[in-house]
């Protein structure tokens, strides 16, 4: 008889979403199964992670995982995500960490129809820049003054700190041409970008359901991460053209990963996303479907009844 291994968890045996370790990342260590554990090996030794009590495990360089540990990991219903070193390049994932498509389908709903995506995008110019009422603006006029908002902060960080600022001047084809505040921006924020799709992916949501940004396969991935460069990237960019780093393209993606290491930013933007989709309720009482794995029959409208159910009269 083949080795089946040990039997999966039972759904009441899973820990909820919310008292989960959120974020695990691990990097140049083999990481296979024991029994219902993840253990992770390196030259140190070996360590235990109780696969039920995983959100989503993050693969960096170095790493070489197992099929047992991915089976487990899916068993559990938790999601492993390939990202660069300490999380700031993301490269692929296997399954969302949910159960339940409760965020995409609100995701989908606001996305679909023209007023729930206005109050979105009119929600996360407000988050970006609070203090002000945008609940009457228009796309173009919240356009407007997002881009004098951000206008004013290049000017006041290049006054902090002396260095000039011509404008956003770019070419991803000639990333030299650019000057060194402007490829440490372009640096930046892709590792920016790397960071929200892995926390897009395991949350389940769609990648390509955009609220401002429209069009692209990482449309929500762009709306999710401006909430954040005005604060992060921006002040970055011209601190490390005012250091003259030799290489500030690498000088950028260090400073990123040292600032998201802990997981406090992966917990900021789970939270963000959620307060965006499921605005009245409290991120805290939101269970992403790690309780029963239920699966419904759309009844028309918004209604639902159980699945695995045989509707009808029998035939004769």
């Amino acid at each position: 008889m083949p080795n089946r291994g040990a039997p999966p968890p039972s759904l009441p045996e899973l820990v909820r979403a919310q008292d989960r370790l959120s974020f695990l990342y691990l990097e140049r260590c083999v990481i296979h199964r024991e029994s219902n554990a993840i253990t992770a090996r390196d030259e140190r030794g070996t360590v235990h992670i109780p696969a039920a009590s995983l959100g989503t495990l993050l693969l960096g360089p170095g790493t070489t995982v197992s099929q047992q540990a991915m089976v487990l990991l899916a068993e559990s219903g938790s999601t492993a995500v390939w990202v660069g070193e300490e999380g700031v390049r993301y490269y692929a994932h296997g399954r969302s960490l949910a159960h339940s498509s409760r965020l995409l389908e609100a995701q989908a709903n606001l996305f679909a129809n023209q007023s729930s995506r206005l109050r979105v995008a009119r929600e996360m110019y407000a988050m970006r820049f609070p203090g002000e009422d945008t609940s009457r603006l228009t796309m173009q006029q919240l356009r407007g003054r997002e881009g004098a908002r951000v206008r004013r902060a290049y000017r006041e960080h290049s006054e902090r700190t002396g260095i000039p600022w011509a404008g956003r001047d770019y070419d991803i084809d000639v990333f030299e041409d650019s000057d060194p505040v402007n490829q440490a921006l372009s640096a930046a924020n892709t590792s920016l970008y790397g960071v929200v799709h892995s926390v897009v992916v395991a949350l389940g949501c769609s990648p390509g359901l955009g609220f401002v940004h429209t069009g692209h396969v990482r449309s929500f991935v762009y709306d999710v991460a401006d909430l954040y460069k005005a604060e992060l990237t921006i002040p970055l960019a011209f601190d490390l053209a005012a250091q003259s780093a030799l290489d500030i393209a690498s000088a950028a993606r260090h400073s990123l990963r040292d600032h998201f290491r802990g997981g406090a930013f992966l917990n900021r933007c789970v939270r963000d996303i959620q307060h965006l989709l499921l605005p009245t309720e409290n991120p805290d009482d939101i269970d992403m479907g790690l309780g029963e794995n239920v699966v419904q029959l759309w009844d028309g409208t918004r209604k639902a009844v159980a699945g695995g159910t045989a509707y009808g009269d029998d035939e004769p």
